[in-house]
């Protein structure tokens, strides 16, 4: 296809080309609007969709496998249908959003966000997942003459949260609408390709793991950058070149200039090793209490004096962004020209004209303003929207030369780079610091080489104590990370499966989920290994055999004695540590008694007896041999007697030398022999024993010259049995694991009145349009009515502790608004602990817990206070909260507030809309333009 160039093929070749723009007629149109030639992987994911089948396309970011989507889109304007483009955040749909408008025009392409609603009954419209998800189990008209959907970014499925709406629509969508999926590479493309041609019917998997531009790798040690890979051995093609498979070793200039590092660091007195949660030839490396790292300003002035700017360096902080971008602005950098610096502020002044101008200081409006006017910015999920949305304009414009970025800017938004900088090869998972995965590191670095513009990329990890260059080699080419399911019903979801469909028909649909396809699969591996083990089994009975008698059953009396002898050995054991604690909480100043065993044996004074309030002692003792230290329980076996007593003075310094000298010669002079050890009293005395013991040595098999041959053959096959039994359980759950949590929500669902049989009742309804991880909840709050009596602001308060949730450096103030707002939240907490409680007993996860950390700060908004206010009273009561962490949680809130809005009566209903109003104001209210 020739988009319009000269055509110097022969006639047998147009006369090909003919024929295949004939056969694929879309295609063919599609193309040759195009500025560019499809690549192969892209050609085959569009003709599988004009042949009628759906497609998934796994391909690096930056590969450009949109370009699929948006084949889709064409089609189905060409054709008069409809397609919707989903997304996993509304920053993505709005990106696309403007792409598709500035393709097909306006009137062509909708918008659907929790923030946006534009031209919702286009013919193409972009939406979030989750909208997506509502119309369906709505039963939309807009899903009328639906011929595509593009899921975008659809590895998502795998996020904790959110996945199971991924696959909520592909399982409810109509057998006839073609799906687009579009994932970065994953390396189980193939098993997720099956499932979805089991629930879909016919898909084409496209899986393309070449990058468009290449990305070479680098490791900066102090101010050097070295290659992380040595000399290329096999690019003969030209594909491999910047492949980390195709390099043999790490480039020895790297490996010495690390070895030369490490020897230093340990030299000036540091030592990685030590350091928690890392050890030499670890990935992530640890820099130590004396390591200092190169200057950002440093690492930036260099990428730009070698040409690789524009760039993203991850930090994994918020904090950690604003401060770089503060260092690298007070170092004096500029980055920019004056024309540039112009075009800047032209875009910045588009972008927040809408700012309140009493907001602007406590926004940090200006000094985000001076770090893009010299080129410079960053951005987290922390910041204003409408800042976030700014820097990345900038960016695609070329205009932002460096960004320091939390790694949600490698998830989805299209801002590539010429250079990825890594600080740490470690992030905080919430629950600790974890080394970073192959497909985090990939991901990440994928953003490195924009297509169209540079003709590599570059990759660039920061050296640091303990770091192994080999380590992260295998990083950067190891295969991406695989696709996980993370399905699992939610009490909405199984009303609404319910309504639809009724209960067998919902769980024989759960069973279709990509979560128990992964499940059977994992069941088919472990019934395999249940199987050899019981022909294993069999062979082992063979072997145990023995011509005087039946092994097993010898093997059986073994057992019992050796599990008799533990019995009696437990018991034993716990009646002498009952007596050592008795006898050392009765000890006194002054008493002698006697240490039986170690280094510190002998007889010992007592100087402090010290026994705790839970009745625990640690005695300070002065050994015969001058030790003075303090001694547990676990320093005794059995009895303590007291041997003797010794006059003490009032005062005794047992740190001096000379004072423990005296006291020893003392204790010694009181003439007390020490005793010995007591011999444990036999456990012979015990009768089931002594006739166990009886047993095994008048089995015939205990005379057998082969018997230890014959219990080795035994204990195998009792271990494959207890492993056999083990796998069964696993493959009876695992079988039907989804199935059974959804009987065992509907079952709680029933107790409490929201399903009848399989029928909804009112209660049900509501619950339905909820959508909401406190969805039960808030549906019993409703049903309960225990927020009718309260007003806009306290109403905004209670709902925003069902939805926020503070990062882990933040804390939950004590104070709450108002009286109202604290019996409204005591209620709704004592209604949770309720619902919390039955889940436990039923076996289920339990509901998120409530957090009041936001109420302060909403009520204070939502009662007309400014930005400052509200941000002051977060402040105050413990949780500082940056401007964009205050809005993304209003919002949140007014999105519940929206659903609850919906289903309530009055007078709930209205206080609701006012909330939204009170709420949906200022900085608030801005959206994306």
């Amino acid at each position: 296809m020739s988009n319009g160039s000269e055509d110097n093929s022969s006639p047998a070749e147009r006369y090909l080309a003919s024929r295949e723009r004939a056969k694929y007629p879309d295609l063919a149109s599609f193309v040759a609007e195009l500025p560019f030639e499809l690549d192969a992987f892209q050609d085959q994911g569009c003709r599988a969709l004009e042949d009628g089948r759906g497609v998934l396309v796994c391909a690096p970011t930056g590969a450009g496998k949109t370009v699929v989507g948006e084949f889709a889109v064409h089609r189905a304007l060409t054709r008069g249908g409809k397609c919707f483009y989903t997304t996993p955040i509304k920053a993505l749909s709005n990106q696309k959003y403007a792409d598709l408008v500035a393709r097909y025009g306006a009137s062509s392409v909708g918008l659907l966000t929790g923030d946006s609603s534009i031209n919702p009954h286009a013919p193409v419209v972009v939406m979030t997942t989750e909208v997506l998800r509502n119309m369906l189990y709505a039963d939309s008209v807009d899903l009328d003459d639906l011929t595509s959907v593009v899921m975008d970014e659809i590895h998502y499925l795998a996020d904790k949260f959110r996945g199971a709406v991924w696959e909520e629509v592909i399982l409810h969508l109509d057998a006839s609408v073609q799906l687009v999926g579009l994932s970065a590479t994953v390396s189980n493309a193939e098993e997720f390709g099956a499932w979805l041609q089991e629930v879909r019917g016919h898909t084409t998997v496209v899986v393309d793991e070449h990058r468009p531009v290449p990305l070479w790798q680098h490791m900066m040690v102090g101010r050097r950058m070295f290659d992380l890979f040595g000399k290329a051995i096999s690019s003969e093609d030209g594909r491999d070149e910047g492949r980390p498979q195709a390099y043999a070793r790490i480039d020895p200039a790297l490996a010495k200039a690390a070895a030369d590092a490490e020897a230093r660091f340990s030299r000036w007195g540091g030592d990685s090793r030590s350091q928690r949660g890392t050890a030499r030839g670890s990935v992530s490396g640890n820099r130590g209490t004396h390591f200092r790292p190169p200057a950002r300003v440093d690492v930036i002035e260099k990428l730009d004096g070698a040409g690789l700017l524009p760039a993203i360096t991850f930090i994994f902080s918020r904090a950690g962004c604003e401060a770089a971008v503060e260092q690298c602005v007070k170092s004096g950098m500029r980055l920019t020209t004056q024309a540039q610096r112009e075009r800047i502020r032209a875009v910045i002044d588009r972008r927040s004209v809408d700012l309140p101008e009493a907001d602007l200081a406590v926004l940090g409006y200006w000094e985000w303003r001076e770090a893009l006017e010299r080129g410079i910015a960053a951005h987290h999920a922390g910041m204003l929207p409408v800042f976030k949305e700014t820097v990345e304009e900038l960016f695609v414009a070329g205009l932002i030369k460096t960004v320091f970025a939390t790694e949600t800017l490698a998830l989805g938004i299209n801002m590539p780079a010429r250079t990825v900088v890594l600080e740490k090869l470690t992030k905080y998972n919430g629950e600790g610091h974890v080394d970073l995965t192959a497909g985090e590191y990939t991901q990440l670095t994928g953003r490195a080489g924009r297509r169209g513009i540079d003709v590599e990329g570059h990759a660039v990890v920061l050296w640091a104590p303990g770091m192994d260059p080999r380590a992260v080699a295998g990083l950067a080419s190891k295969r991406l990370y695989p696709l996980r399911s993370s399905f699992r019903p939610s009490y909405n979801m199984a009303v609404n499966l319910t309504d639809r469909l009724g209960q067998q028909r919902a769980r024989q649909l759960l069973e279709l989920s990509f979560a128990q396809f992964q499940s059977n699969a994992t069941v088919v591996g472990m019934a395999r290994q249940v199987t050899r083990n019981v022909e294993n089994i069999a062979a082992h009975a063979v072997s145990m055999e023995c011509h005087l008698g039946n092994t097993e059953e010898y093997f059986s009396l073994i057992n019992d004695l050796a599990a008799r002898e533990k019995e009696l050995a437990k018991g034993g054991g716990a009646r002498r540590r009952e007596q050592t604690q008795t006898d050392l909480a009765a000890l006194r100043r002054g008493d002698i008694i006697a240490i039986r065993g170690g280094k510190r044996s002998g007889l010992a004074v007592i100087l402090d007896p010290m026994v705790a309030a839970d009745g625990s002692s640690r005695p300070l003792v002065l050994t015969e041999g001058t030790w003075a230290g303090r001694l547990a329980s676990a320093d005794f076996s059995g009895p303590v007697p007291i041997l003797g007593r010794l006059r003490l003075p009032k005062h005794v310094e047992h740190a001096s030398p000379g004072v423990r000298r005296e006291l020893a010669a003392a204790l010694l002079a009181q003439g007390i022999a020490a005793p010995r050890r007591e011999p444990r009293r036999s456990a012979g005395e015990d009768a089931e024993l002594v006739v166990l013991r009886r047993a095994v040595r008048a089995h015939p098999v205990h005379g057998c010259a082969d018997r230890d041959s014959h219990l080795q053959w035994a204990r195998r096959r009792a271990n494959l049995f207890s492993e056999n039994a083990g796998l069964s359980a696993k493959v009876d759950s695992a079988r039907d694991s989804l199935g059974e949590a959804l009987a065992r929500i509907l079952g709680l669902l029933r107790s409490r009145g929201y399903l009848a049989g399989d029928r909804l009742t009112d209660a049900g309804r509501v619950l339905s349009r909820i959508w909401s991880e406190s969805d039960l909840v808030v549906a019993e709050c409703l049903r309960e009515q225990l927020w009718d009596h309260l007003g806009a602001p306290d109403l905004a308060a209670v709902v925003s502790a069902l939805v926020f949730e503070a990062r882990r450096d933040l804390t939950t103030p004590s104070h709450l608004p108002t009286a109202a707002s604290a019996e409204a939240l005591a209620a709704t907490s004592k209604l949770w602990a309720s619902i919390t409680g039955e889940e436990s007993a039923r076996g289920l996860a339990t509901s998120r817990e409530l957090d009041f950390g936001f109420a302060g700060a909403i009520y204070t908004w939502a009662d007309g206070g400014t930005l400052t206010e509200a941000l002051a009273v977060a402040a105050y009561g413990g949780a500082e909260l940056p401007a964009g962490d205050f809005v993304r949680w209003c919002r949140q809130v007014i999105d519940l507030l929206d659903q609850i809005h919906t289903v309530a009566s009055e007078p709930l209903a209205s206080t609701c809309k006012h909330a939204v109003g009170a709420l949906r104001r200022g900085v608030v209210a801005l959206v994306a333009g």
